[in-house]
């Protein structure tokens, strides 16, 4: 069924600086609470944060018990584990419109660290309020669970293309993802080439060699 498209946000001039900032959003159709009524939307828009991230910041650190779960906003936020012999391993990317750190909606330490590889912009919403919301709004539930199945789509292509075959095609399927999450200007960023060889179980010397 085609419906008019209507702005989510009323253009209005908010008493809540963070209210100006949800209207203003660039993805707040894609991201989490584009499910949620407008009129909800004002209700909430004192408890969500909006903090812009330096390169290298960490989100969030493995093994560190959440309180929030994440929307990108702007820019792009790598995933590190480490293995028992001490090697990080990057696991994931997430850029634009991306949820992250929904273990915090378990109740559950986060089980990557979250790192902003460019400047990056959030959205920083408590993991209370959305299960508070999930017990009143309908659909709120439908698209966590969208969202999960997601990221779970994409852990696993991750493993399948970045972490087997040949090391050139690892590459180049890698850059391809990369350009995926080009910003609106057009560019992109590019990754050390350590941090290539940590994205694609590959040595730093070869990483350097296909570049």
């Amino acid at each position: 069924m085609l419906m008019k498209a209507v702005p989510l946000f009323p253009q209005q001039d908010h008493a809540s600086p963070q209210a100006r900032v949800c209207g203003r959003c660039e993805v707040r159709r894609s991201a989490l609470f584009g499910a949620l009524e407008p009129s909800t939307l004002e209700l909430i828009h004192e408890e969500i944060g909006s903090p812009t991230l330096a390169p290298g910041t960490s989100v969030y650190r493995e093994g560190q018990r959440g309180a929030h779960v994440y929307t990108v906003r702007r820019g792009i936020v790598r995933f590190e584990r480490h293995t028992l012999a001490g090697e990080r391993r990057i696991v994931r990317l997430a850029g634009r419109g991306d949820l992250i750190g929904q273990e915090a909606l378990l109740g559950r330490a986060y089980v990557e660290e979250a790192v902003a590889c460019t400047e990056v912009t959030l959205c920083r919403i408590p993991s209370a309020l959305v299960n508070q919301l999930g017990e009143t709004e309908a659909r709120l539930p439908r698209e966590l669970m969208h969202r999960w199945q997601q990221a779970l789509e994409n852990a696993e292509a991750w493993v399948t293309d970045l972490t087997t075959g040949r090391a050139r095609r690892r590459m180049l399927k890698l850059l391809a993802r990369i350009d995926g999450h080009a910003d609106d200007g057009g560019l992109i960023w590019l990754p050390r080439r350590d941090e290539m060889g940590a994205m694609l179980d590959i040595t730093v010397e070869t990483a350097s060699r296909i570049v």
